[in-house]
């Protein structure tokens, strides 16, 4: 899927917080999303469980991370600003607040660990870590994780030209090279690891990074194209054009593939008293 890159500013790569209105389209049909979404290591669960009991999810959307770590033997309390979303955590076992993350009142409830998986772009950084040292007890972690994934090369090359051909104005450049995603992803990381800095409350960022592959049929992989900003703002027509072209791209490679994830994780120690 597209990723920003250098050399090409535009606002989703600058402050993707303050365009929330791609994240807000996920909730649209929150069934596939949590449907088709992929899950996270089990190696990054088992680490952040094995230090916490009570886990807040901030941006826990429908509750794909929440549920991960509850089997691990975790208390889960989501956060996620779109109740459709949040509605169907709920329905999964989750409990959820409705509210967005800097706005989320703790009232009080102080947790062993915050989480956000595949949500903290989506979240201002400096309001964020400030809220996440306001939730955390002492000794607490804060531990935001993404999925990259490394696409086969016709994979990438199928998306990018049929995308530069029904929405040649979209804000987003095509990483060539597994690399090339994970220097957009790097960049995101080192905006939160200098707002943790910068609340004092936190002992040094560090970033961990957990190597794992899922395989896809066709169907699961266009399922999932489906999740993503860049086609859920598209034009019905223009959606299904993609998912052709891409189709026709899987079956050339066989109707399946392999797709080895780094799910990249920038995480910090709550430090002082509380």
């Amino acid at each position: 899927m597209p990723t920003p890159l250098s050399g090409r500013s535009c606002p989703s790569e600058q402050e993707p917080h303050r365009h929330r209105e791609m994240a807000e389209s996920f909730g649209e049909d929150a069934e596939r999303y949590d449907r088709a979404r992929p899950r996270y290591p089990a190696a990054l669960v088992e680490r952040i469980a094995s230090e916490a009991d009570a886990v807040l999810d901030a941006g826990c959307g429908t509750g794909i991370a929440a549920r991960q770590l509850q089997a691990a033997g975790c208390r889960v309390l989501g956060v996620e600003p779109d109740a459709r979303m949040a509605e169907r955590a709920r329905r999964s076992g989750v409990e959820v607040d409705v509210a967005a993350f800097e706005a989320w009142d703790p009232a009080g409830r102080v947790f062993d660990a915050v989480v956000a998986a595949q949500a903290w772009h989506w979240i201002d950084p400096a309001a964020g870590a400030a809220k996440a040292a306001q939730a955390l007890r002492p000794g607490g972690r804060l531990a935001a994780f993404w999925n990259v994934p490394r696409l086969p090369a016709e994979l990438t090359e199928a998306f990018a030209e049929v995308y530069r051909r029904v929405a040649p104005d979209a804000p987003f450049t095509f990483p060539a090279t597994t690399e090339q995603a994970l220097e957009g992803h790097r960049r995101i990381i080192g905006t939160a690891a200098d707002a943790i800095r910068e609340t004092g409350r936190f002992g040094e960022p560090e970033e961990w990074c957990f190597d794992w592959e899922w395989t896809y049929t066709r169907d699961a992989w266009l399922d999932q194209m489906l999740t993503h900003g860049a086609l859920t703002r598209l034009p019905p027509d223009k959606s299904a054009e993609v998912l052709e072209h891409v189709g026709t791209a899987v079956d050339a490679m066989g109707g399946s593939f392999a797709v080895p994830y780094a799910t990249v994780t920038i995480t910090a120690v709550r430090t002082g008293a509380a």
